[in-house]
C-alpha cells in the first residue's frame, strides 16, 4: 500500500508531499492542473523510463520518492528481491527514491541504499499497478492478452520457457548440421581455420597475465636489479647493514641479560628480527641473480603477447573466452565429421525435449482454458454492472503443432465482446467507443485483480486508474464509481477523475490546483473534506461558478455515495 508520495522540482511542482490511505483515493482538479503528474511520477518509481524533460525549469534535478507498506505474501517476495540485489531490508516501510538529473543520468535508492531501475521493475508487480485508458489499449497485444489471463489463472510459465529453450537449442544444432552442402563446406573451412589459428598459439589459462608481469620485469631489468642489490646491501652485506647492526645490538643486550634476566625476551626478539632480515636479504640477492636483461627474451614475450591479443580481439574478450571458443569449434568440427551419428543422437534428444515441452505446455494450456471460462463469466457480470448489456468471451486457441510453439506455450488469447444485443463478437481492441472501452477495461482489470487478490492471501496492492472514466457520464459514471469503491475494499485504489459522480465515492479526496506566484506556475495537492469537498464536487458539476443548486446537488450525491 502506498503511504506517501513526495515530488521535488518535478514538472510544475516545486515541493509536494501527499499521504494516502487504504480505500478509494480520488484526485480531482481543473483541466490542465496536472492531475496525471502524480501518476507519471509514481510510474518512474515502478521502473518506467525517465526523461530530463520532467525537471522543473531552473532546477538541476527532479526527485520522486515513495513509502510503501508491504503486507502478506508479497512481503517475502519483496524481501527476496532486495536480498538478491544486495539491499538490506529495513524493519520500517519500503522507501523508494529516484533522482532525474539534467544531464540525462539519474540515480535510484531503495531504503536509502543505491539500486538500479531493474530492481524497481522487479518490485513493481508487488507494489502497484497503473491502468490508463490509452495505455491499456495500446499495450493490449497478443503477449499482453496472454499475460493478463495467466495472472488470473496463476500460471507459472517458467517450466515451459526452460523446456522451450532446451528444445530450441537442440533444434538449432540440428539445423547447423543440415545446412546445404555449399554452406556446410564454407562453415567447415571457417571452423578449420579458426581451430588451427587458436591451436597453433598453444594457449595456457592465465598466460597473458603472467606474460604481462614478465614483460614489466624484463623492460625494467636494470632498475629492478639495482633496487634489489641496494636493498640486499642495506640489509645484509655492508658493514653498516641492518644485519650487522642487529648483531651488535644482540651482543650488548646479551651482556645486559646476564645481570637482568627480563631482557631475555628482548634478546630472543632481536634474534628473530635478525634472521628475518637476513632471509629477506638472501631472497633479494637470489632474485637479483636471476634477473636477465635480455632484449631477445623481451622481444619473444612481446611477440607472444601480440599473438594472444590478436586472438582475444577476434574470439575474446578474455583469454578464457578464446580457449572456450576453440573448444566449441572443435566440437562443431567433430559433429560435422560424424554428422550422421551425431544427427541420429540429436534427433533422439530433440524428440525427448519435445515431449518435455509438450507436457509442460499442455499443463499450462489446460489451466488457461479452465481459467478463461471462469474469468469471462466474472468479466461479463462486471461489465453489465457498469450500465452495459454485453456478451463477453475469452477465446483460447492454438494447437500443439510444432509451428505454434513459443516460450510461453502454444496458446493464443483473444478477448471478444458484443456491446449490443444481436451484434457479432468482435475483438476487444476493435471497440470504437472510448466510454465502452473504459468500462470494459475496468471490468477486466477488476476481475483479474479480484482473483489475484485472493491468491495474495488478502494482502493489499495499490491500483492506479488514470482517467479510465474517459468518454462516460450519467448512469455509467455512477456504475464506475461503485465498481471502484468495491475494488477498493480489497486493494488501495488511486484514481484520477474528472467526473463528479465518481468523485462522490471517495474515501479520501484530494484536489490538485495550479496557481501563479512570482511569475512561476506552481501545482499543489491537498486533501479536502467537509465544505471544501462539497464545493469541489459542485465545481465539477457546474464549472467555476458555484450555484446554490449545484452545492445542494453535490451535498446530496456525497451523502448518497459516501
Amino acid at each position: 500500500m502506498l503511504l506517501e508520495l513526495r515530488l521535488e522540482n518535478y514538472a510544475v511542482i516545486d515541493n509536494v508531499a501527499v499521504e494516502f490511505a487504504s480505500g478509494l483515493n480520488l484526485l480531482t482538479g481543473e483541466t490542465g492542473a496536472g492531475k496525471s503528474i502524480l501518476i507519471d511520477a509514481l510510474a518512474l518509481l515502478l521502473g518506467e523510463k525517465a526523461s530530463s524533460d520532467v525537471i522543473r525549469t531552473g532546477s538541476e534535478k527532479a526527485v520522486v520518492a515513495a513509502v510503501f507498506e508491504v503486507e502478506g505474501g508479497a512481503e517475502k517476495t519483496v524481501s527476496r528481491i532486495l536480498e538478491d540485489n544486495g539491499i538490506d531490508e529495513e524493519e520500517e516501510p519500503l522507501i523508494l527514491r529516484r533522482e532525474i538529473a539534467s544531464g540525462g543520468k539519474g540515480r535510484v535508492f531503495i531504503n536509502n541504499q543505491p539500486a538500479t531501475v531493474s530492481v524497481l521493475k522487479q518490485l513493481a508487480p508487488y507494489l502497484a499497478n497503473i491502468h490508463a485508458q490509452n495505455e491499456s489499449l495500446l499495450s493490449f497485444d497478443g503477449p499482453s492478452r496472454l499475460a493478463l489471463l495467466d495472472a488470473y489463472a496463476g500460471v507459472q510459465a517458467d517450466p515451459v520457457r526452460a523446456a522451450f529453450a532446451g528444445w530450441k537449442e537442440i533444434a538449432t544444432r540440428i539445423e547447423e548440421l543440415q545446412r546445404d552442402e555449399q554452406d556446410r563446406l564454407r562453415l567447415l573451412d571457417l571452423w578449420v581455420f579458426q581451430k588451427r589459428e587458436i591451436e597453433e598459439v598453444k594457449l595456457q589459462p592465465g598466460e597473458d597475465e603472467r606474460l604481462e608481469t614478465e614483460k614489466r620485469v624484463l623492460a625494467n631489468a636494470e632498475k629492478i636489479y639495482t633496487s634489489a642489490m641496494n636493498a640486499f646491501d642495506l640489509l645484509y652485506e655492508g658493514g653498516n647493514s641492518t644485519s650487522a647492526t642487529l648483531r651488535l645490538a644482540q651482543k650488548q643486550v646479551e651482556e645486559l641479560a646476564r645481570y637482568e634476566p627480563r631482557f631475555q625476551e628482548a634478546l630472543a626478539a632481536l634474534e628473530t628480527a635478525r634472521i628475518s632480515v637476513e632471509d629477506v636479504g638472501a631472497t633479494l640477492r637470489d632474485y637479483a641473480g636471476g634477473i636477465e636483461a635480455s632484449p631477445e627474451h623481451l622481444a619473444k614475450v612481446e611477440d607472444r603477447l601480440a599473438a594472444i591479443d590478436r586472438l582475444k580481439r577476434k574470439y575474446g574478450p578474455g583469454l578464457d573466452d578464446v580457449i572456450r571458443y576453440g573448444e566449441e569449434t572443435s566440437r562443431k568440427l567433430s559433429e560435422m565429421e560424424n554428422k550422421d551419428e551425431v544427427l541420429r543422437q540429436l534427433r533422439q534428444e530433440l524428440a525427448q525435449a519435445a515431449e518435455v515441452y509438450l507436457q509442460a505446455a499442455r499443463t499450462v494450456s489446460k489451466k488457461r482454458y479452465e481459467a478463461a471460462r471462469k474469468l469471462e463469466k466474472l468479466v461479463e457480470a462486471e461489465i453489465n454492472d457498469l450500465a452495459m448489456r454485453s456478451k463477453f468471451h475469452i477465446e483460447v486457441s492454438g494447437t500443439d503443432e510444432e509451428g505454434n510453439w513459443t516460450a510461453e506455450g502454444f496458446d493464443q488469447v483473444l478477448y471478444l465482446i458484443a456491446t449490443n444485443p444481436g451484434e457479432p463478437m468482435r475483438p476487444l481492441e476493435q471497440i470504437a467507443s472510448g466510454g465502452e472501452l473504459s468500462r470494459v477495461m475496468l471490468a477486466l482489470k477488476a476481475s483479474v485483480e479480484t482473483g489475484t487478490a485472493r491468491k495474495r492471501s488478502g494482502a493489499q496492492r495499490t491500483l492506479v486508474f488514470d482517467e479510465i472514466d474517459t468518454g462516460i457520464g450519467g448512469r455509467a459514471a455512477e456504475a464506475v464509481g461503485k465498481k471502484l469503491k468495491a475494488l477498493s475494499r480489497a486493494n488501495q485504489v488511486l484514481c484520477v477523475t474528472h467526473l463528479p459522480q465518481i468523485a462522490t465515492f471517495a474515501d479520501h479526496h484530494y484536489v490538485i490546483e495550479k496557481k501563479q506566484a512570482a511569475n512561476r506556475t506552481k501545482t499543489s495537492i491537498r486533501p479536502i473534506t467537509g465544505e471544501e469537498r462539497t464545493e469541489e464536487v459542485a465545481r465539477m458539476l457546474s464549472g467555476a461558478k458555484l450555484t446554490e443548486t449545484s452545492l445542494k446537488h453535490a451535498e446530496q450525491m456525497i451523502k448518497a455515495n459516501g
